[in-house]
C-alpha cells in the first residue's frame, strides 16, 4: 500500500527544488490526502504524488491540476513551471554548452569524432573493405548508429589519407540534383552542367570522377557516401529519378572511386528488388548490429572523460544492463545522456540525474512533453501541423523522417519561435535549406506525436501527395498540366475543407487553380437537356462515390484506431476490431488482427472501489476474487463465468484495508489494515459472509499484509512497529499469538509470506532487507541465516516459487530480485536483477506451475519467464493500466487468469493465453509436430528437448520431465514419419529417441557423433528409412535409420556451398532432396532415389541475393518454397526438378531475414515467420500471383520458427524468449475468446469516446 512521501534528494537541479514548493504548498492547503487531491484534480494520486516526487520534472498539465487542487495561483505556477524547464534546457555553462559531451538525438557528424566511441572494430572492418571493394552497402535498423558510423568513425578516417575525397550526401527527393551539387563543390563546375551530363547518361558519374581525378596522384580516389538511402524510395516519387541515381552510383563504383550507401534494415528487400543494386551488394554488406557490452560501456563512458567529465558506475551499470542488446536504443541513449549531463552533480553524471532527466524510454518523451507544453495553444497546433509535415509515412516499414524545405513553411512569427525552440531542445535540425527531425527515435518514442500520426493516416497521406504535386507544379513553372483533376481533386479538397489550417499558401494556390481549371473544363458549350443528364448522372455518381467513401473512410479510422490502441489497451484494441469485423466479415486485414489476440493477455474490469485496490486474490477453486482497499471495503466477486460482485462489500474496517485472504480450504476470509484490526469471515456463501468470533486488535499498528500458512494453521502479518506476528488459528473463532514477535528489522515490515511447506517465512521492509525464518515450531521461530541485502530501497512484496526453491522480492528501487533459498540459512542471489519498471514495485506473485513471475508497479504488471530462474526473461509486453498505478496481482490457481488491482479504483481481470508453451530456460531453437498434429517436440539452447500432448491445441500440456541427453545446445527436432521416432540434433552430435510412450521417452543408442561445429540439421525421409544430417562443415551426411537403434551410414553429400547446410528438406515423394547454405544464396536439388548414391539435379539455382534459411516443399511437391536473409521468399516450380524456375514476384515484407517458411496442409496458404516479430500469412492458391494475407500477425517475440500441425491447420512459433506459441487461426474461437474475456469493455462511453463516427452496437451481447 502507498507509504509517506520521502525525503527530497537536492542535488543543484531545478527539479526537486520545484517539489519542495508543490510540497509546501500542499502543506499550506491543510496536506489533504493525494487521494482527495486526486479527486479534486481529475488525475490519478500516484501522477500527483510522482509531480512532487522530486525525481522527474511534471507536465504543465499535471503542475496546474496539483495547483488547483491545493487551491494555489495558477498562472503564478505556469509562468514558474516554465522558468524551471527553461532552466533544466539550458546548460550551467555556456562555454561547455558549445561541446557538449554527447550529442542527444542528432547523429554523429564529422567534427564529432572525439565525441564518437565503441564501434572502433566495425570502422576498422569498412576500412579493409573499402581498400578491396569498390562498392559498400551498410545496413542497419533505425536506431542502430548507421548514421553517426559512417559520418563520424568512417569519414573522418579517410579524410585523414590526403590521397582521398569524401562527398558525403543524402540523397532527398531529387537524388541526381543533390548528386550534381555536391560534385560540383569538388570539381569546381556549374552544378547545373553536371546535372545534364548525368540526366543525359547517368553512366557520366564515373567519367567525372575520373576528370576530377586527373593529375592528381595514382593512389588518389573519391568516395560518394550515400547515407540514409532509404529516401530514395520514402521520398524520390519519380521512378525514373531513382533509376538514374542507382545506374550512376553502381557505374562509378570502380578504379578510384568507391561508393558506400547507408540503408535503413528495413529498406533492405526495396534494394534487392532492383537488379543494379542486388547485384553490386552480393558480396558488399555490411551490418550494424548491437554495441557489445564493453563496446557499450566505452561509448557511455569516454566521451564525458574526454570533457572532463564522470559517470558515476551506479549509472554506467544500469545503462550498460537497459541498453545491452535492445535495437535502437542508441539515440535514446544519447539524449538520456545528454540531459543526464546538464542534471549533473560538478562533474559527475550521476543515477539520481538520469532519472530526474526521464530515464532512456522516458527522457526523449519528457523532453518533447515539456517542450510542447511551454507552447500557447496556436504554437501548439503549429507544432502538430509541423511534426506531420517532417514524417514520411510507411507502406509495409516503419515511418521515416522527411526534410522539409524552407519554403514549404509559411513566414509566421509564432512559427519561427517554434522551430527556434525546437532546434533548441535539439528535437529538430535547422540549416539555410530547411528542417528535418533529429532522429526517427523521436516518432517512436513520444506518445503524442503517435497519436497525431494514427488519427488520419489517409488523410496525411493525402496532404503529402498535395505538397510533392505543388512541388512539380511550381518547377514546372505552373504546367497546367500537373493540376489535380477528377478523384485526386474531389479527395484534396474533401479534406483541406476539414484541415484548411494546415495547408500552407503553395498549397491553397495549387489547389485553388486545379479548382479552377477543373470548373473551366466541366462549362462546355452543351445542350441544355444533355447538360442535366449529365450533371444528373455526375451528381447521383458522385452522391454514391461520396457514400462509399466516407464509409471506407470510416471504417479505416475504426481499424487505425483499433491499431493505436494495440499496446496500451488490447483489450478495448481487440473490441474494436471485433466491430470492424461485423461490418466486413471477409476483410482479411480485421481477420488477422483478431488472430494476433490469440497470444494476448485480455482482460475485463472489475469497478466498485472508489479508492486503490490495495490487494486481489483468488478462492482456492477459483471462483471467487476478493479485493481490498483504500475505501475500508472488501469486495467479493463471482469469477466462475461473467465477472461480477455478489453482493455488497465488506464495510466493517475503519481504515484502508491492506489484505484479504481466503483460508486454504477456502471456507475463511482474514481481512486487515489501517485499523490495527484482523477480521475473520465465513464465506461458505461468498455472497453472505459472516463474521466469525470478534476482531482480533493488533497493538502493533498498521497491518499491511496478513497470509495464511499452506497448511491453514498459522496466520502471519507485518506489522508498522517493525515487527512480524504469527497467530495461531487453528480455531478461527479465537485466534492468538503463536509466541513472540519477530523482531530484527530496523524500520516497517511490509509484507510476509509462507513457503509451501509452511516452514520456512520471509519477512521484508523499510529497512531494504529481506529476512527468512525457520517457523517449523511457530511459537519459536528462528532467523535463517543473514538478511539478505541488495535492494537500496523499501522492499514491498516478496514469494516463494511453489518449489520453494526461489524467493522473489521487489522493492522502490524498480527492481525484481530472485535468491535461491533451497538451503534457506544460506540465500543467495540468483541471475542479475529484473529491470524494467520505471516506478515503485508493489508486489509479486509466482504462476502455480512456477514458471512465470509477475510483478505489478508502476503502471503496468510485467511477467517473467522463471523457467530457470537464474536465466530469468521479460516474457511479451507489459499488461498496462489504463490509468494510475498498479499496486496488487494475483494468480488463479490454474494460472490461466491474474487480477490486479490499480489506483484508479478497478481490478482488471486478464486472461493470459493457454497457448503459450514454458519449460525451457533459454532461446528455443526448433520445433515440430508428428504427423497427426497431437504431439510437439521443441529445442532450446538450455540443451533439453520438451515433448507437448497437443490433441487439444487450445489447451497444450507438457509430457513428463525432458528426455535426458547430452547439457550441451540443441537446435533442432525431427519426428519420422510414424511418429515413433525423434531426432534431435546439436553442434556435433545427433540422438535418436523413442517416443512411442511419449510420457517415457526412451533413448535409442549413443548418440550420432559429427564433425560439424555449428548446429546440424536432421530431417527424415518420407518413408522413414533416411535420416540426413550434417557431416561436417562442408557435407551432408545420410543414414540407414530402418533400425534406429543403430543408424548405419549410407553415402555423403558435398554441399558445394562452402560452409555449413542452412536448411535441407525432403519432397513429399522423397526423391529429391533440398539443400541451401550458410553462405551463399545458391539453391542445389539432389536426386535420392538411391540415398546410398545421391546426384546434384542441374546447376545451383540463384533466386535471393543472401543465403536461404528456411525451406519447404508444398504437398503436391511441385512447388517450393525459400525464404532468406533478404528478407524475401521465392516460389519455385519444381515440377522438373532438374529446371527449377521462379514463380511471380518476391514476396515482401519482412523488415528481417525471412528464418522460416512452411505450407499449409492443403498448400494454399505459406506461412513465414522472422526475427521481426511478425508472422505472415501468404496467398499462394496462384503461385504465379501470390499475395498477403491479411495484415501481419505480431507476436512478443521473434517467431524465428514456425511450423505446421496436422489438418487442423494449426501453427507453432518460437523464438528467443524461451518460448512456444501455439495457434490455432481460427477466426471465430478468436471472437469467442474476446467476447468473453473483455466483459464490458467497450461501454458506451468508451464508444462514444474513441469511435462516435457509428451508433452504439456493442459487438458482444453483454
Amino acid at each position: 500500500m502507498p507509504r509517506p512521501e520521502r525525503p527530497l534528494e537536492f542535488d543543484g537541479t531545478v527539479v526537486p527544488e520545484f517539489a519542495a514548493n508543490l510540497r509546501r504548498l500542499r502543506e499550506k492547503a491543510g496536506s489533504p490526502p493525494y487521494r482527495e487531491l486526486a479527486r479534486r484534480a481529475h488525475y490519478s494520486s500516484a501522477t500527483l504524488a510522482d509531480a512532487a516526487g522530486g525525481r522527474r520534472m511534471p507536465s504543465l498539465d499535471v503542475t496546474l491540476a496539483y495547483v488547483r487542487a491545493c487551491g494555489g495561483d495558477a498562472e503564478r505556477w505556469k509562468q514558474e513551471w516554465r522558468e524551471a524547464t527553461a532552466e533544466l534546457s539550458a546548460p550551467a555553462d555556456q562555454e561547455i554548452l558549445e561541446n557538449p559531451p554527447y550529442v542527444g538525438l542528432s547523429s554523429y557528424g564529422p567534427d564529432d569524432a572525439d565525441r564518437f566511441c565503441g564501434r572502433d572494430r566495425l570502422v576498422e572492418d569498412l576500412l579493409a573493405r573499402l581498400a578491396k571493394q569498390h562498392f559498400l552497402a551498410v545496413f542497419g535498423a533505425s536506431g542502430s548508429g548507421k548514421s553517426s558510423v559512417l559520418r563520424a568513425g568512417l569519414t573522418p578516417r579517410l579524410v585523414d589519407s590526403p590521397a582521398t575525397a569524401v562527398l558525403l550526401f543524402t540523397p532527398g527527393s531529387q537524388p541526381v540534383e543533390e548528386c550534381a551539387i555536391h560534385l560540383s563543390r569538388f570539381t569546381g563546375r556549374p552544378a547545373s552542367e553536371v546535372y545534364q551530363e548525368l540526366v543525359e547518361d547517368p553512366r557520366n558519374l564515373r567519367l567525372i570522377v575520373r576528370q576530377a581525378l586527373a593529375g592528381q596522384a595514382p593512389d588518389a580516389r573519391i568516395v560518394l557516401i550515400v547515407d540514409q538511402f532509404e529516401e530514395l524510395f520514402t521520398q524520390c516519387l519519380d521512378a525514373g529519378q531513382r533509376s538514374l541515381f542507382i545506374t550512376a552510383l553502381t557505374t562509378a563504383a570502380q578504379a578510384r572511386c568507391r561508393v558506400v550507401l547507408g540503408v535503413r534494415a528495413d529498406f533492405y528487400s526495396h534494394c534487392s528488388m532492383v537488379a543494379e543494386l542486388a547485384t553490386a551488394m552480393r558480396d558488399a554488406q555490411v551490418t550494424v548490429g548491437p554495441l557489445t557490452e564493453e563496446e557499450l560501456r566505452s561509448a557511455i563512458s569516454t566521451p564525458a572523460v574526454r570533457s572532463g567529465c564522470r559517470v558515476e558506475s551506479a549509472l554506467l551499470a544500469h545503462l550498460v544492463a537497459h541498453a545491452n542488446n535492445r535495437a535502437g536504443t542508441l539515440p535514446l541513449l544519447s539524449h538520456a545522456l545528454l540531459e543526464t549531463w546538464r542534471r549533473r552533480r560538478g562533474s559527475l553524471l550521476t543515477l539520481a540525474g538520469f532519472h530526474a532527466a526521464g530515464g532512456m524510454d522516458g527522457a526523449l518523451s519528457q523532453t518533447a512533453e515539456n517542450v510542447f507544453t511551454w507552447f500557447s495553444e496556436n504554437q501548439q497546433r503549429l507544432v502538430r501541423n509541423l511534426f506531420q509535415r517532417l514524417i514520411a509515412l510507411g507502406e509495409g516499414t516503419e515511418d521515416t523522417k522527411r526534410r522539409v524545405r524552407v519554403d514549404e513553411l509559411d513566414s509566421d512569427p509564432d512559427m519561427d519561435v517554434v522551430v527556434d525552440r525546437l532546434a533548441r531542445a535539439r528535437l529538430v535540425v535547422v540549416d539555410q535549406d530547411g528542417i528535418e527531425m533529429s532522429h526517427e527515435a523521436l516518432i517512436r518514442s513520444w506518445p503524442r506525436l503517435g497519436e497525431w500520426l494514427a488519427e488520419d493516416r489517409a488523410g496525411l497521406r493525402t496532404h503529402r501527395l498535395l505538397t510533392e504535386a505543388t512541388q512539380t507544379w511550381e518547377s514546372l513553372d505552373h504546367d497546367p498540366g500537373t493540376l489535380y483533376r477528377g478523384a485526386r481533386l474531389s479527395t484534396a479538397r474533401d479534406w483541406a475543407a476539414h484541415h484548411g489550417d494546415v495547408l500552407n499558401d503553395r498549397e491553397r494556390r495549387f489547389l485553388n487553380a486545379s479548382s479552377a481549371a477543373m470548373t473551366r473544363a466541366t462549362w462546355t458549350r452543351r445542350a441544355l437537356v444533355a447538360l442535366v443528364v449529365v450533371l444528373a448522372l455526375i451528381a447521383t455518381t458522385a452522391a454514391i462515390v461520396a457514400f462509399e467513401q466516407r464509409d471506407e473512410a470510416r471504417f479505416h479510422q475504426l481499424v487505425a484506431e483499433a491499431d493505436r490502441l494495440r499496446r496500451s489497451d488490447p483489450s478495448l484494441a481487440a473490441r474494436l476490431n471485433l466491430v470492424a469485423h461485423g461490418m466486413r466479415s471477409a476483410d482479411k486485414d480485421v481477420q488477422t488482427r483478431l488472430l494476433s489476440t490469440e497470444q494476448d493477455a485480455l482482460a475485463t474490469s472489475l469497478a466498485g472501489h472508489e479508492g486503490s485496490v490495495y490487494w486481489t486474490a483468488f478462492s482456492p477453486d477459483g471462483n471467487t476474487i476478493a479485493t481490498a482497499g483504500h475505501d475500508h471495503t472488501v469486495r467479493l466477486w463471482n469469477v466462475s463465468d461473467r465477472p461480477r460482485p455478489f453482493g455488497p462489500p465488506i464495510a466493517a474496517h475503519t481504515g484502508y484495508v491492506t489484505s484479504a485472504v481466503f483460508s486454504p480450504d477456502g471456507r475463511t476470509l482474514v481481512t486487515a489494515g489501517d485499523d490495527h484490526t484482523i477480521r475473520f469471515w465465513n464465506v461458505t456463501d461468498p455472497a453472505r459472509p459472516q463474521a466469525v468470533g470478534s476482531p482480533v486488535f493488533s497493538d502493533s499498528g498498521t497491518i499491511y499484509t496478513a497470509v495464511f500458512s499452506p497448511d491453514g494453521r498459522t496466520l502471519a502479518t507485518a506489522n508498522d512497529n517493525h515487527t512480524a506476528q504469527l497467530w495461531d488459528v487453528t480455531n478461527v473463532t479465537h485466534p492468538v499469538r503463536s509466541g513472540p514477535a519477530l523482531t530484527g528489522h530496523a524500520d516497517r515490515v511490509r509484507t510476509v509470506v509462507f513457503s509451501g511447506d509452511s516452514r520456512t517465512l520471509a519477512t521484508a521492509g523499510n529497512d531494504n532487507t529481506v529476512r527468512l525464518w525457520d517457523v517449523t515450531a511457530p511459537a519459536t521461530p528462528v532467523p535463517l541465516g543473514q538478511p539478505l541485502t541488495g535492494h537500496n530501497d523499501i522492499v514491498h512484496s516478496v514469494a516463494f516459487s511453489p518449489d520453494n526453491r526461489t524467493l522473489a522480492s521487489t522493492s522502490n528501487d524498480r527492481t525484481v530480485r530472485l535468491w535461491n533459498v533451497a538451503d534457506p540459512a544460506h540465500a543467495a542471489p540468483l541471475g542479475v536483477p529484473l529491470t524494467g519498471h520505471t516506478g515503485d514495485i508493489w508486489q509479486v506473485a509466482f504462476s502455480p506451475d512456477g514458471r512465470v513471475l509477475g510483478s505489478a508497479g508502476d503502471n503496468a504488471v510485467r511477467l517473467w519467464n522463471v523457467s530457470d530462474p537464474a536465466k530469468a526473461r521479460a516474457l511479451g509486453e507489459p499488461l498496462a493500466s489504463a490509468s494510475g498505478s498498479v499496486f496488487s496481482l494475483a494468480f488463479s490457481p490454474d494460472g490461466h487468469f491474474l487480477a490486479v488491482g490499480g489506483d484508479d479504483g478497478t481490478t482488471r481481470l486478464w486472461s493470459l493465453p493457454a497457448t503459450l508453451l514454458l519449460g525451457h530456460g533459454a532461446a528455443v531453437t526448433g520445433a515440430q509436430f508428428n504427423r497427426d498434429g497431437r504431439l510437439l517436440a521443441t529445442t532450446s539452447r538450455d540443451g533439453t528437448v520438451r515433448l507437448w500432448d497437443t490433441r487439444d491445441p487450445q489447451r497444450p500440456v507438457p509430457l513428463g520431465p525432458p528426455p535426458s541427453g547430452r547439457p550441451v545446445y540443441v537446435s533442432t527436432v525431427a519426428f519420422s514419419p510414424d511418429g515413433h521416432t525423434l531426432a534431435a540434433s546439436g553442434d556435433d552430435f545427433v540422438q535418436l529417441w523413442d517416443v512411442g510412450d511419449p510420457i517415457h521417452p526412451r533413448r535409442l543408442g549413443e548418440p550420432l557423433v559429427l564433425g560439424t561445429r555449428y548446429g546440424s540439421p536432421a530431417v527424415f525421409s518420407p518413408d522413414g528409412r533416411t535420416l540426413v544430417t550434417g557431416d561436417d562443415d562442408q557435407s551432408l551426411r545420410l543414414w540407414d535409420v530402418t533400425g534406429p537403434a543403430t543408424p548405419r551410414p549410407l553415402s555423403r553429400i558435398p554441399s558445394g556451398h562452402g560452409t555449413y547446410g542452412n536448411s535441407v528438406v525432403f519432397s513429399p515423394d522423397g526423391r529429391t532432396l533440398a539443400t541451401a547454405s550458410h553462405s551463399d544464396p545458391d539453391l542445389k536439388l539432389w536426386n535420392v532415389s538411391d540415398p546410398a548414391t545421391p546426384r546434384l539435379l542441374g546447376e545451383p539455382v540463384i533466386g535471393h541475393t543472401a543465403p536461404i534459411r528456411s525451406m519447404d516443399f508444398s504437398a503436391s511437391g511441385r512447388l517450393l518454397a525459400t525464404g532468406a536473409d533478404d528478407q524475401t521468399i521465392r516460389l519455385w516450380d519444381v515440377t522438373d526438378p532438374a529446371r527449377p524456375h521462379l514463380l511471380g514476384a518476391p514476396l515482401v515484407g519482412h523488415t528481417d531475414g525471412v528464418s522460416s517458411v512452411v505450407f499449409s496442409p492443403d498448400g494454399n496458404t505459406l506461412f513465414s515467420g522472422s526475427p521481426d516479430r511478425t508472422l505472415r500469412l501468404w496467398d499462394v492458391s496462384d503461385p504465379a500471383r501470390p499475395k498477403q494475407s491479411g495484415s501481419p500477425i505480431t507476436t512478443d517475440t521473434d517467431a524465428t520458427t514456425v511450423v505446421t500441425g496436422s489438418s487442423n491447420g494449426v501453427l507453432v512459433t518460437a523464438g528467443g524468449d524461451g518460448t512456444a506459441r501455439v495457434w490455432t487461426l481460427d477466426v471465430s474461437h478468436a471472437v469467442q475468446r474476446i467476447c468473453a474475456d473483455t466483459y464490458h469493455v467497450l461501454d458506451p462511453e468508451q464508444w462514444q469516446r474513441h469511435i462516435p463516427q457509428f451508433s452504439y452496437a456493442p459487438p458482444c451481447p453483454e
